[in-house]
């Protein structure tokens, strides 16, 4: 039985858990409205609630709690299903998803949703997962207060049941049945007036039908299709037919079960739903054929291919917007990562920046300790660079910047991190020292490693770029141990100022008496 289309807005006076009364209001203000268009869509005037529809899309309440703006989100969806706009029906869907993922369900609003989302799964052919879906949303609303929300979630579980018991064969088809009706027994007993009790009262019918009770069925067919007319809900009146087809049909009376069984798929073509359309046009063609009318099997079975394939390309849409989205969704995730990873780069020499560096120390520091290595970080600064870009200017300064860096590169391994600290100064992380434990000391990697680097710099042909200005040198502070890439580089930044004391273009190493050197201006 098709479910979850006939959803009141919350009682009058409900305060949803977690919802303040500002939020209330707003919400049952869309909900209203909301309701409106599905008011519409049930009584066959598909162009009048696209109209309203669409006026209500761009009202969505801000600052909502997730649930509550999740009911709205899927409300909506389930309006879009229902009028065929099948890739909005998906993208609100996904949208009110989303917003809840990470939530765990609590109270009617998520009730609500739940709910929704199982009939919307439940169109696309994932068929499984809605029947999970509805029943976890009876036990959510089992916790909540609202009763026309639980007996919602009921009549959407009890006719998901009957729906699954008419395509079983008959041993389980009963079985199947029973289990729907204490189901809408409940939700009846919740509300006596209303759409949702007349969603349950006709469901109600069809599942005394399918257990073979069928004056109980008749009485609450009929009684369906009474407030059906009152309140011109054609869903109602061609579910209501369908239970009296199905009844005559099993006593016997085939010109009758044909009779309702026509009016029962006129109605379900008139308010758009398929489900009910393929279920009522193949029941109504095995009524035709079994009185023996191939006029009226042929016309029913070609309502019945025309609804099949109508879902087949409903389907077919909501893949391929599913993989649209998916498209679209790596190609941000990709723009994102490169967004990040340009942010993280410096611009001149394509090195590391700072922020690049100070995003990945963390994780190599801590990996290095937990398998027995020390790690080292070299600290490089060009010596009178100052005097290099007044002397060349600041292009060919930029130049010889460039081309430090590429010396870094060339004596520095792939898993060591080089990165532009700031201005002339470099950093170089290595974490390729193994402790020995023998000997309880490191082996000098990162002295060495530095010390090439200087000899690089200090041998590096400069005419190219420099001409006949100073050639540059570096002075290079090392520091090692496991320890934090901002005692790290403190550490370092020491052993580097004693390289400049000492004359330049040199490699000193911190040792714990620099802790109490005094620091002179570089």
């Amino acid at each position: 039985m098709s479910q979850a289309t006939n959803g009141p807005p919350f009682a009058e006076g409900h305060v949803e858990d977690g919802v303040g009364h500002d939020d209330r209001g707003a919400t049952t203000e869309a909900l209203l409205a909301d309701q409106e268009v599905r008011l519409l869509i049930d009584a066959g005037r598909a162009e009048e609630a696209n109209t309203l529809f669409d006026q209500l899309l761009a009202k969505v309440p801000a600052g909502l709690d997730p649930w509550a703006r999740a009911a709205i989100l899927t409300r909506r969806a389930v309006a879009a299903w229902r009028l065929r706009r099948i890739p909005l029906a998906l993208e609100l869907a996904a949208e009110g998803w989303s917003d809840i993922d990470a939530e765990q369900p609590r109270g009617s609003f998520a009730a609500d949703t739940l709910g929704r989302l199982g009939y919307l799964l439940e169109g696309i052919g994932h068929r499984r997962a809605s029947l999970d879906m509805c029943r976890l949303a009876v036990d959510v609303a089992r916790t909540g207060d609202d009763r026309e929300i639980l007996a919602h979630c009921l009549q959407g579980l009890g006719g998901t049941l009957n729906f699954r018991a008419c395509e079983l064969p008959e041993d389980l088809s009963i079985a199947t049945f029973r289990e729907a009706i204490p189901l809408l027994e409940e939700g009846l007993s919740l509300l006596d007036e209303g759409r949702i009790h007349l969603a349950l009262l006709a469901a109600y019918g069809a599942s005394l039908a399918g257990v073979g009770e069928l004056a109980r069925s008749e009485q609450t067919a009929n009684e369906a299709l009474t407030l059906a007319a009152r309140q011109d809900n054609k869903w109602a009146r061609s579910v209501g037919n369908w239970v009296l087809s199905m009844i005559r049909r099993r006593q016997g009376r085939l010109d009758q079960a044909s009779t309702f069984g026509r009016v029962a798929v006129a109605e379900a073509d008139r308010i758009n739903d398929t489900s009910l359309l393929q279920r009522y046009s193949q029941d109504l063609a095995d009524i035709c054929r079994d009185n023996g009318d191939a006029v009226g099997e042929a016309e029913a079975l070609r309502r019945n291919i025309v609804a099949r394939r109508t879902a087949m390309e409903t389907l077919q849409e909501g893949l391929g917007q599913a993989l649209e989205q998916r498209r679209l969704a790596i190609r941000a995730q990709r723009l994102a990562t490169a967004a990040q990873e340009l942010a993280a780069r410096d611009p001149l020499t394509g090195l590391s920046n700072r922020l690049g560096l100070e995003r990945t120390a963390p994780g190599i520091l801590e990996r290095a300790v937990a398998t027995g290595r020390i790690p080292w970080l070299v600290l490089i600064d060009v010596d009178w660079f100052k005097g290099v870009n007044d002397a060349a200017g600041h292009a060919a300064g930029d130049a010889a910047l460039r081309e430090i860096a590429q010396l870094l590169r060339a004596e520095c391994r792939g898993g060591d991190v080089i990165a532009r600290w700031a201005g002339d100064e470099f950093v170089v992380l290595l974490t390729d020292a193994v402790v020995d434990h023998s000997e309880g000391r490191t082996s000098p990697v990162g002295v060495a490693v530095a010390e090439r680097i200087r000899q690089a710099v200090d041998r590096h042909d400069w005419m190219a770029v420099l001409g006949s200005t100073q050639r540059p040198t570096v002075s290079i502070g090392v520091a090692t141990g496991p320890d934090t890439l901002e005692r790290l580089f403190a550490n370092a930044d020491v052993a580097l100022y004693r390289a400049k004391r000492h004359g330049r273009n040199r490699v000193e190493v911190h040792s714990p008496a620099d802790d109490y050197a005094i620091k002179p201006p570089r």
